[in-house]
């Protein structure tokens, strides 16, 4: 899930190159950019990096768990 900060200082962030004499055109901006933003992120099907931490240990272990396996197997081959 992507956080709503950090949604919200990327929109704050481009908004302030708008010249504050455009101020509609400010407050337009804002709520456009983050629903766009919102939009496109969730498109990209994108992972927290928790949940990408917890994959990457769960395919170290199988990873793992494969080699003990293989070895094993080659063992027996050897028999």
């Amino acid at each position: 899930m992507i956080k709503p900060q950090a949604i919200e200082d990327v929109v704050d962030k481009i908004g302030q190159l708008i010249p504050q004499d455009l101020k509609t055109l400010r407050e337009e901006f804002h709520t456009n950019a983050k629903a766009v933003l919102v939009a496109g992120l969730k498109k990209m099907d994108l992972v927290t990096r928790e949940e990408f931490d917890v994959q990457k240990a769960v395919l170290a272990k199988t990873r793992e768990k494969l080699k003990m396996l293989e070895t094993e197997l080659n063992n027996l081959k050897l028999k």
